[in-house]
């Protein structure tokens, strides 16, 4: 299970985050929100000293959904030194996710696990 971010929560856990942090915005009335969490979950398992992730749900958090421009659901943000580096909007696959950690990150995600690339 991802933690579970809100804006109360949201500088120390992402902004300040020693390491890159991947936000994943999503609603729980958003179907395809829950195709992201389990690639999520897989990813923090295996690259947990390397990358974190966690979830925001939007309709709670309007201001950082408002503060980020979202304009759909799921919206993934990596995070790295409290700035934003990337972003996907809509579910585009696993391979899309995968693609943006190797650029933004240098990690690639294989069968065995995650190694630098």
């Amino acid at each position: 299970m991802l933690l579970a971010v809100t804006e109360e929560t949201f500088e120390q856990e992402v902004l300040i985050a020693p390491t890159p942090v991947i936000v994943n915005f999503w609603a729980p009335w958003c179907g395809v929100c829950r195709l992201v969490d389990p690639i999520l979950v897989r990813l923090q398992s295996l690259a947990a000293d390397r990358v974190k992730c966690v979830t925001i749900n939007a309709d709670q958090n309007f201001r950082l959904s408002n503060t980020y421009r979202l304009t759909t659901l799921p919206t993934l943000l990596i995070f790295d030194g409290g700035s934003v580096h990337d972003r996907i909007e809509g579910f585009q696959g696993r391979d899309t996710l995968e693609a943006l950690l190797t650029r933004n990150l240098g990690l690639e995600v294989t069968a065995e696990g995650v190694k630098p690339v």
